[in-house]
């Protein structure tokens, strides 16, 4: 017979979870941090998502959406490879938990750099803040990232190219 579980049992592995799942988040923002692409790789859902056409998916703003666990993981390891540094700043970090899946949201306060551009601009993975959410899903071997989907922070006069037309 299964034994019965206080509310307060519940919100202990709730907090744990929570704990668990921010945790995953920042070995994520590490391991890019570091430039490991096999942390990197190690955060996502296992290979038996490889060709998931609906399961791993990731959104870069700018970029098309990645679909499956090889298409996304390749993504990383170009924008590592073409990243001198890159460091992440993460506030309002929140996190929501519905069952065997966390919703991470955040806001990445990115410093990075690459190789100049022709006219002596920046290269394109320059800094920025972007808001994130990260879905996470439970499973054996802990908590996987199964989708991160980033979009741009407007700041005033970011939109001022489409009011010049």
């Amino acid at each position: 017979m299964a034994e019965a579980v206080s509310g307060n049992d519940r919100a202990a592995g709730t907090e744990a979870d929570r704990e668990a799942v921010l945790a995953a988040n920042q070995a994520f923002y590490e391991a890019l941090e570091n430039g490991d692409p096999e942390a990197v790789e190690s955060i996502w859902l296992g290979p038996e998502y490889a060709d998931d056409k609906s399961g791993v998916v990731c959104v870069h703003p700018g970029w098309p959406v990645l679909r499956g666990r090889a298409q996304v993981t390749r993504s990383y390891m170009l924008i590592m490879a073409n990243t001198e540094y890159i460091q992440f700043f993460l506030t309002d970090v929140e996190v929501e938990l519905f069952g065997d899946v966390a919703l991470v949201t955040c806001t990445e306060n990115i410093l990075s750099g690459g190789e100049p551009e022709e006219e002596g601009e920046l290269g394109p993975l320059v800094g920025g803040k972007v808001v994130s959410s990260n879905l996470f899903r439970r499973t054996p071997q802990g908590w996987k990232l199964w989708s991160h989907h980033g979009s741009p922070v407007l700041t005033s006069g970011d939109d001022d190219e489409d009011d010049e037309d």
